[in-house]
């Protein structure tokens, strides 16, 4: 073995010699490869649009006239070249970094459908409005040029993936049994040892059994009179980047359904209530303002809301963001044909829901207040002690003499409005509660409830009902409806998955690698043995030298160390 050929790494096969006189291949590709390429090209495209016409029912444009257009120039120009320039690490760390630059426009400009995103733009001015709406800022992540940079970059680490796996998979497929003793004393990590009174035999064997118990995979060979012991571990630590590049895939592919495939759209709820539709909002922006239109969109279910809640940071204090710690809405997804119970769920403010590919936030909820549950305090026309009472928002309770009393309506700010009651504000001024009580006879007659002592004590309400006075002493706040957000998020799952096989690569990369040690073993004269002991590691090296001094001293404890 040359002086050359023992400094390249082992493991990775050689070129083999071209022939004398052989021709250099030609760049320039074929006819038929020409036309391979475009048709390939071809396919992606009508792929592109008979998936977009499957999933949303929407022409494909700009993407496909793309596709069509870089399938072209591949097949005119040479796919050998631009195979290159696609698999060059360089381009794949400049697309990767345009992206990001990308992604960092639509964390600093507002996007379309984020709330409030009307607002923004009316403080724009008309420069900046012609120039984000001219280069797709105000939505980036739809943009033709995200998308082809996305197809790039992942066409790039497919391209450089098929291009390095092979050298990659030597290590596994054909590792390299044996290794001079001239490139093993070139290693990072190298040690010669005589051995006096044992045969070559026994010290490979005792070889051996030490990377055994290193935890390295030894394996034994003769050739030229030697024997060569080659151990290691965390072969497959080899094809880390390959699996950390499949995770960046299936993140791309993730966000790329659900940039071009998902939706966002909004409902309001309020308990007792059932929608099987939500609304998305349509954008359409002009120099001067902002064009707004809603568009229905269908659910494959029913929602039925059972309940709202939120939780105040004052209980005393308005209903309003600033003041909620979290505001829930219970809910009930019902089969949209037979009506069966499918599952239940709350949806918090930091706490989505997910229900086959959709996804349920909180995005608002309306300013009018209501109570959840009242606190009534009962009166006995007949004299006695009082009694207090809770019930729920739309429920009722019986009384021991059997009146039933039932929760009927709220109003936050109570006042007359021709003889009708009505609320002045949404603010809880004046709280009050309509109820309806139906005596044991069958009687059935409406009753107020103040939370006010001067309100509670007007002569008409200290007429009896039913046979008892009612006030309302206490309440837990409420707003009357919540919005919530609904996102089409058919990439979540693939994202995740991505996401969590990104995780696991990475650990395993980072924390572990791959390790190999070769062991020369000869005969010199006068009856010993001569160990040549070499090993390196792609990673990790600290903690590979602490294993390799182990391994050296447990074999060196029969052994001679040469100087």
């Amino acid at each position: 073995m040359s002086a050359i050929e023992e400094t390249k790494e082992i493991g990775v096969a050689k070129a083999a010699p071209k022939p004398a006189g052989a021709a250099a291949p030609s760049d320039a590709p074929t006819t038929t490869e020409r036309l391979l390429t475009f048709g390939v090209g071809v396919l992606v495209a009508a792929s592109v649009v008979l998936l977009k016409r499957y999933v949303s029912g929407e022409v494909v444009g700009l993407e496909v006239v793309g596709l069509l257009v870089l399938a072209a120039v591949v097949a005119f120009f040479g796919h050998r070249r631009v195979l290159d320039l696609l698999s060059s690490v360089r381009f794949g760390v400049l697309m990767l970094v345009l992206l990001v630059a990308a992604c960092m426009v639509g964390m600093v400009i507002m996007q379309l459908n984020v709330e409030g995103f009307d607002k923004y733009y009316a403080d724009l001015t008309p420069a900046q409005k012609m120039l984000y709406g001219g280069l797709g800022f105000f939505d980036i992540y739809h943009v033709w040029y995200f998308n082809a940079l996305l197809l790039i970059l992942s066409l790039n680490i497919i391209l450089a993936s098929i291009d390095r796996f092979p050298k990659a998979w030597t290590f596994i497929s054909r590792p390299k049994l044996d290794a001079s003793a001239r490139w093993l004393r070139g290693q990072e990590q190298h040690a010669e040892l005589l051995f006096r009174g044992e045969g070559r035999v026994a010290v490979s064997e005792r070889v051996a059994a030490a990377l055994s118990a290193a935890r390295m995979k030894a394996t034994v060979t003769e050739k030229g009179g030697r024997t060569f012991i080659f151990g290691e571990r965390g072969a497959w630590n080899r094809l880390g980047a390959y699996a950390v590049h499949v995770a960046l895939l299936t993140i791309f592919t993730g966000g790329f359904l659900t940039s071009q495939f998902g939706y966002n759209g909004s409902m309001w709820l309020a308990p007792g209530e059932s929608a099987d539709t939500h609304k998305e909002l349509i954008y359409e922006l002009g120099a001067e303002n902002l064009k707004m239109t809603e568009r229905p969109l269908q659910l494959p279910f029913v929602v039925e809301c059972t309940d709202i809640q939120q939780k105040l940071i004052k209980k005393d204090g308005p209903i309003t963001a600033d003041n909620t710690l979290d505001w829930l809405t219970y809910v009930r997804i019902k089969d949209k044909e037979t009506g069966a119970l499918v599952r239940e769920g709350v949806v918090h403010m930091n706490k989505p829901l997910d229900h086959e590919g959709y996804r349920f936030f909180q995005a608002s909820f309306q300013g009018l207040g209501h109570a959840r549950h009242i606190t009534l305090r009962l009166t006995p026309e007949a004299g006695g002690a009082t009694e207090d009472v809770t019930i729920k928002r739309d429920g009722a309770t019986t009384l021991p003499d059997g009146t039933t009393i039932e929760y009927a309506e709220f109003f936050p700010d109570f006042v007359l409005q021709g003889g009708r009651p009505a609320t002045k504000s949404g603010d809880y001024n004046n709280p009050a509660a309509v109820l309806n009580v139906t005596a044991p006879n069958g009687e059935k007659r409406r009753a107020y409830a103040f939370f006010s002592a001067e309100a509670a004590a007007a002569p008409m309400l200290k007429q009896p009902v039913g046979g008892y006075t009612y006030k309302l002493v206490d309440f837990e706040k409420s707003p009357s409806a919540h919005m919530l957000a609904v996102q089409n998020d058919i990439g979540s799952t693939v994202v995740y998955i991505g996401f969590g096989l990104l995780a696991l690569t990475l650990a395993s990369v980072f924390f572990f690698s791959h390790e190999r040690v070769w062991a020369q073993v000869e005969e010199r004269e006068g009856g010993e043995v001569e160990v040549v002991l070499g090993g390196n590691t792609n990673r990790n090296r600290l903690g590979f030298e602490d294993r390799f001094k182990r391994l050296r001293d447990a074999l060196g404890a029969r052994a001679v160390e040469v100087k």
